[in-house]
């Protein structure tokens, strides 16, 4: 089993910055990354940025340029610095684990950004 942690959601102004944190521990081997989706109320999961074993990133169209997706040392951890916030960014925010059997999720951390 995987266990994921997210931190570093909040409440944030329009144009603000937030960092999120995902540490992942339990039978962590054979990654093939890890990512951040996201969903507001009544919408779908969406994907927001991944990162591969090799250190390969895709964003979603709607962040590219204002979120960085990063890998802490150890290669169990992932970041997402998010810049230059809108209102439409507001959602919960889902880490995502995955080796070569299964991809694991986080219990999510919300992210709110004010008008």
């Amino acid at each position: 089993q995987v266990q994921l942690v997210e931190s570093g959601g909040g409440l944030v102004q329009f144009g603000g910055s937030l960092r999120l944190s995902c540490a992942a521990s339990g039978s962590i081997f054979s990654i093939y990354g890890m990512g951040w989706y996201r969903q507001a109320p009544e919408k779908q999961r969406e994907m927001v940025a991944i990162i591969g074993s090799g250190g390969s990133t895709n964003y979603a169209e709607v962040v590219k340029g204002r979120f960085t997706i990063s890998r802490g040392n150890a290669e169990n951890t992932v970041y997402l610095q998010m810049n230059s916030l809108k209102p439409e960014d507001t959602a919960v925010y889902y880490c995502q684990y995955c080796n070569k059997d299964a991809c694991y999720w986080g219990q999510g951390t919300q992210v709110t950004v004010s008008s």
